[in-house]
């Protein structure tokens, strides 16, 4: 969540506070629908919610939305109140819903878009590509491997783990190359010790949690990446790069998955890993950048605006 709101508030081009919120009891025991003083729930030591009130407020996720509609009805609806994901509350209330095409809203206000919004763009990863110029010395062709674990939707246990991993290997061993991994906190670390285990002694890296965070630099240096079906953001953040996205399937699915793995192969974006590894092209989506765009014009006519009242 985090992450798409950082990369929408960056592809918009204005300053940003990032504010992570930690919400107070017992309101955390509550649902947001029932927050009656949504500012003081979602202030802790740390971070105030507090005047002057910002132009622009972007919030992910259920415990986002109606703070930022406090915020929004205390600066006296100046400040441009922005939702990513279906807030499930104050639909009308909200300037702009960004949404992916899986969910079902739709309105005057929604913006629509492929899949997640990221933080994936040329100049991060080129960036971040040259931070680990070690990576540079793999045999080709680098595979990047995204592993996420069970959620809601699906299952991911050791067993299946070891069999991803397995197929995995010997798809590297046959084409010469070498392996990037990167496992997500869902895959736990009985998960990492496994995947450490089942693929001892290819080229490449498991990146176990510690140190700087190579997963962009394993975006930019792979030929062709693999992520596990769980995750609509890694997958996402994967089609960015326009490089050939293999999804590993996983026991388990629901609707929402369903349609947006679907559209994600109708596209050409994605295909399913059958045990090698393939190569194909595709434009990637550009959901980040039109989105950031469309809120930069709506921020900045509202400004106009105000100057000319």
């Amino acid at each position: 969540m985090a992450s798409q709101a950082l990369g929408l508030a960056e592809a918009t081009g204005f300053q940003f506070v990032e504010k992570r919120l930690a919400i107070r009891r017992p309101w955390a025991w509550l649902p947001p629908q029932l927050w009656i003083m949504p500012l003081h729930a979602a202030t802790a030591a740390e971070v105030r919610l507090a005047p002057p009130w910002p132009d622009l407020v972007i919030g992910c996720g259920r415990n986002s939305a109606r703070p930022g509609l406090a915020i929004r009805a205390a600066s006296g609806g100046r400040t441009i109140a922005v939702q990513i994901q279906d807030p499930r509350v104050g639909h009308g209330k909200f300037d702009m819903l960004l949404v992916p095409e899986h969910d079902r809203l739709r309105g005057p206000r929604v913006v629509v878009t492929h899949g997640a919004l990221h933080r994936v763009t040329r100049e991060r990863l080129a960036a971040e590509r040259r931070r680990f110029p070690a990576l540079e010395g793999l045999p080709r062709p680098i595979l990047g491997v995204l592993i996420g674990g069970a959620n809601r939707a699906y299952r991911l246990d050791l067993r299946r783990l070891g069999d991803i991993a397995d197929s995995i290997g010997a798809a590297v061993r046959r084409s010469g190359g070498a392996v990037l991994v990167t496992p997500s906190r869902r895959t736990g670390a009985a998960g990492l010790a496994l995947l450490r285990e089942r693929l001892a002694g290819l080229p490449g890296g498991i990146w176990d949690g510690t140190g700087d965070n190579p997963y962009y630099a394993y975006l930019a240096i792979a030929d062709a990446l693999m992520v596990t079906a769980d995750s609509v953001s890694m997958v996402s953040e994967a089609a960015a790069t326009g490089k050939p996205v293999h999804i590993i399937d996983l026991a388990g699915e629901d609707a929402k998955f369903a349609r947006f793995h679907r559209a994600m192969r109708e596209a050409g974006i994605t295909r399913p890993f059958r045990g090698q590894i393939e190569h194909w092209s595709y434009t990637p989506p550009d959901d980040t950048a039109r989105a950031g765009a469309a809120l930069r014009e709506l921020v900045l006519s509202r400004l106009a605006a105000r100057q000319h009242a």
